[in-house]
């Protein structure tokens, strides 16, 4: 019995021994298993866990640069905020610091409130924004509250200081600080700067020990060819424009032809970036790039262009109205208001807006022809690359026309253009005969580094000759045909009147049209081009000579006034007397007796120079410059504080001065009376 027992124990003992080495067999592969699986298979996943765990980095967002206009003003700029962030994993009770979070902030909502927590609850996120871009006093008091999990970054916000000002010019930006319209977006790579990071360090306990920084660059500034001054009163005038024949809405495009520099752009209804979420989309469409309308008599300029170019017509040829209608099958055209004009000289066609008489000219030239120079003009094509969402307009190819079609381009109709298209095509009958590529930015500024934006030619459309005749045929319109409200006191004006129905739901409207007026002045010497645009106006005209042409007229002359053009028509001349020996050298102005306190030039012994105009407030430093025949440049508002060239330089006629301004208290009146 003992001899059995003792061999079940030993059997008991062999068995237990060699259960618990299988288990620890069993144990030791799974643990190997284990090390295998975590150190191998999965060593990047977990190796950014514990690097997520130990490390947090933060992005820095950078300062976007700054956009200005042609004079250094300040259209768009960053200002200093931050964003108020969170690390879900790192938060403990949500509803509770959620809490404190909006008590330091003051004026969250109930629905904020839900959405925070909601945020806080993902604990599988690594990172969440609770507010973007607060004040910095509101985000220093989230700050002292030492939250865990909670925190503050640099993200500065962007903001518009003249609300309106240029708003389709300038476009706004998403939530993530990228561009989405205008300017913001098209050059959002060169102003939006390059990030910088920060690297924290934390122990077991999130306790931060290490902090590596890496500072942002800020983006490039831009300078655009944009007046803040005349984009002010093109958006005023226009405005006023809508309102008084209760349009729909409308487009300015006010362009230097000589270098095809934009220098104000305005559309209506219009925005403010600072509030981006409270408009339509309709009112953030920026019509001068992407409207699409039929630009009716305004394109007679381009028919009339081919016609002279190859010959077909002089100014004295006559052209048979027939009795003011044009048949073509069932097709009847028939001139405005019914006239009558009978036969009319190659000129008043364009004068009076013949739409037969620009019939038979375009059914002479023929599709081919009229064709190739639609196109030349820039017609059906992207002309602009500044601005986003641009349209290259609607224009079938000249090989389908009908006659029925060439009849309608001829009067501008069955064609689709921007308006950025009709003012560059204008502008190179302006400029010679030139077409430059329309821009709307000058520079572009990196620290102390500036890179100008050269003009670029795009192609020559008509020869100087053609260009100068039809510059008189243009003067003939505002002079005694359609563009008569168009005439400005002291200046000669080249314009062209157009109108044209609109199609609605597939048919010409009876009651909606497009009002425009193209043109440009000193006719002779331009400063300035110009399209004016009203869309449906509803309070009892509706002609372009009605309509557009005194908003053409009102915005022209203040920048005649603004960029101190002298007169072109019964100019101001000089009153020369000779200087008395006792009277020191150089100009100097005085009132003239009998003249109404006018200007007189005291002409003394030696060669010409420039004034000195410091201390004379702006409009009257420009009157006196300009009887010398010097352009004046002006920067800023008030009185003149200074100038270049300096008062003495020899005087070169036609040379620019640029007078620097400033609003300042006088300590004694002005030499010259003012008015």
């Amino acid at each position: 019995m003992a001899e059995t027992h003792e061999r079940t124990w030993q059997s008991t003992v062999r068995s237990r021994v060699l259960v618990t080495a299988v288990l620890f067999i069993v144990w030791a592969v799974c643990i190997e298993a284990t090390l295998v699986w975590i150190q191998v298979y999965r060593h990047d996943f977990y190796q950014e866990r514990a690097t997520n765990q130990a490390n947090r980095t933060t992005t820095l967002e950078p300062r976007r640069g700054d956009i200005v206009d042609r004079q250094g003003r300040t259209l768009a700029l960053s200002v200093d905020a931050d964003s108020i962030c969170a690390i879900p994993r790192d938060v403990a009770r949500p509803d509770q610091e959620v809490a404190a979070v909006c008590d330091a902030l003051g004026d969250c909502t109930p629905q904020e409130r839900e959405t925070f927590v909601q945020r806080l609850s993902q604990k599988k996120r690594a990172f969440a924004y609770l507010r973007r871009q607060v004040p910095l006093a509101s985000s220093a008091r989230v700050t002292a509250l030492k939250l865990a999990g909670i925190f503050t970054k640099p993200e500065p916000k962007r903001y518009y200081p003249n609300r309106e000002l240029a708003a389709h010019v300038l476009g706004y930006l998403g939530v993530d600080n990228k561009g989405l319209g205008g300017i913001e977006q098209a050059y959002n790579s060169k102003i939006s700067g390059t990030p910088g990071t920060i690297l924290v360090e934390t122990d077991a306990h999130h306790h931060a020990f290490s902090r590596v920084e890496r500072s942002p660059v800020p983006g490039d500034t831009l300078e655009l060819t944009i007046d803040a001054n005349l984009q002010h009163v093109a958006e005023r005038e226009l405005h006023a424009g809508v309102v008084a024949n209760r349009a729909a809405g409308g487009s300015v495009i006010v362009m230097d032809p000589r270098t095809g520099e934009i220098l104000a752009l305005a559309n209506e209804p219009t925005f403010n970036p600072n509030a981006i979420r409270e408009y339509s989309e309709e009112s953030r469409r920026n019509r001068g790039v992407q409207e699409i309308y039929e630009p009716g008599s305004t394109f007679k300029v381009v028919t009339a262009s081919a016609a002279m170019e190859e010959h077909l017509y002089s100014l004295s040829d006559p052209v048979d109205a027939s009795a003011g209608v044009w048949r073509s099958g069932t097709r009847i055209v028939r001139e405005a208001s019914n006239h009558n004009y009978g036969v009319l000289s190659f000129m008043d066609v364009i004068v009076k807006s013949s739409n037969v008489g620009a019939i038979k000219i375009g059914l002479g030239l023929g599709a081919e022809r009229l064709g190739r120079y639609v196109r030349r003009f820039g017609f059906g094509t992207r002309v602009f690359g500044d601005l986003p969402g641009e349209t290259p307009g609607m224009l079938a190819d000249p090989s389908t026309w009908s006659t029925s079609t060439l009849a309608s381009v001829s009067m501008g109709y069955e064609i689709g253009v921007t308006p950025m298209q009709m003012v560059a095509a204008v502008s190179s009958v302006a400029n010679g005969g030139v077409l430059l590529q329309p821009r709307i930015v000058r520079a572009l500024r990196h620290g102390a580094l500036r890179t100008d934006v050269a003009p670029v030619e795009l192609r020559r459309t008509i020869n100087a000759d053609t260009a100068a005749t039809l510059v008189e045929i243009m003067e003939q319109v505002v002079e005694r045909g359609t563009g008569r409200a168009a005439m400005i006191p002291g200046y000669t004006v080249a314009g062209k009147t157009g109108t044209a129905r609109k199609v609605i739901n597939g048919r010409y409207s009876q009651s909606d049209y497009h009002a425009s007026f193209v043109g440009f002045v000193p006719s002779r010497q331009p400063a300035i081009a110009m399209l004016v645009v009203i869309d449906s106006p509803h309070a009892g005209k509706f002609y372009g000579g009605d309509v557009a042409a005194p908003v053409f007229k009102a915005i022209a002359a203040a920048a005649m006034r603004h960029l101190g053009i002298p007169q072109t028509l019964n100019p101001i001349p000089p009153v020369l007397v000779r200087a008395s020996a006792a009277e020191p050298t150089g100009p100097e102005f005085v009132p003239a007796a009998g003249m109404g306190g006018s200007p007189r030039l005291n002409v003394v012994t030696g060669p010409p120079t420039v004034p000195d105009v410091r201390g004379l407030a702006a409009r009257e430093a420009v009157r006196r410059l300009a009887l010398l025949g010097l352009v004046a440049r002006l920067t800023g508002d008030g009185v003149v504080i200074d100038q270049d060239p300096a008062a003495g330089t020899p005087l070169e006629s036609g040379r620019a001065c640029r007078l620097w301004l400033e609003r300042i208290v006088l300590s004694s009146p002005p030499s010259a009376p003012q008015q």
